[in-house]
């Protein structure tokens, strides 16, 4: 036990540390994948099969260590690792089949590798914060902190699961890019990617811990140059025809 603590620590120091060189490797190296598809990173898979591969861990390895934990018959861990378990039910197995309707360019292995890699970390600390390290004796606003940043989850995964459910159908129309419309494209680029920071800046309020913020702050990292560089490159596609008005990633904002 003493051993997994020391481990569980380091692991949250890790986080916070590998956050800033994410950011600057995202920010001047677009991921290979989607419309920055390009050769040079090695043999590619089906978008649909790399997505339920790299994504996997976060059912099955967090299946696995939440019963190992102290709090694991607590209805307060249950309740709380359940959101968790639902974006990535969707994550894992729901998108990837929706990805199989449409063609598209293949998925790098090698960066499927790297966020396989990356949800195995990221899936121990969420599991092992909610099932043995949590303090739920003795905090007295976790169900009010629960609901608010519930609240919060829903709106974003609502947002998530209908701006890519948009994409996707847009892709299956034919006939490459398209500008994507409606909702919150409205005002930004990528609001998929918007609604996955609202979504895990919820389940930082739900946890109120140290390993939700790292998590919410190293999505930022990985999701906002992308989302720059998804704006640029429709900027340059479609030129006067692209809504001048539109952000990036934050409605008005950025």
């Amino acid at each position: 036990m003493a051993s997994d603590q020391t481990f569980f620590h380091y692991a949250i120091i890790t986080y916070f540390l590998i956050t800033p060189p994410t950011y600057l490797s995202c920010r001047y190296t677009t991921a290979p994948y989607g419309k920055h598809h390009r050769k040079g990173w090695g043999p590619t898979i089906p978008p649909s099969l790399a997505w339920f591969l790299m994504e996997s861990p976060t059912l099955w390895f967090t299946l696995i260590l939440f019963p190992i934990g102290q709090h694991r018959s607590n209805p307060k861990s249950i309740t709380l690792i359940s959101p968790f378990l639902l974006h990535y039910l969707h994550r894992t197995i729901i998108y990837p089949l929706r990805l199989c309707r449409k063609p598209s360019h293949g998925y790098p292995v090698s960066v499927a590798v790297m966020a396989f890699v990356f949800n195995l970390f990221n899936s121990y600390l969420q599991a092992r914060f909610v099932s043995e390290y949590a303090n739920y004796d003795n905090d007295r606003w976790f169900w009010w902190r629960f609901g608010i940043g519930l609240g919060v989850f829903l709106i974003g995964m609502m947002i998530n699961v209908k701006s890519d459910l948009k994409l996707v159908k847009l892709k299956e129309t034919g006939g490459g890019y398209k500008i994507p419309k409606g909702g919150l494209f409205e005002y930004v680029s990528c609001a998929n990617y918007f609604g996955e920071i609202v979504e895990w800046l919820g389940w930082t309020l739900m946890t109120g811990s140290w390993v939700g913020l790292g998590f919410l702050l190293y999505t930022c990292a990985n999701l906002v140059p992308r989302a720059c560089a998804n704006h640029e490159w429709y900027l340059e596609k479609f030129g006067e025809d692209y809504p001048k008005g539109r952000k990036a990633i934050i409605p008005f904002l950025y």
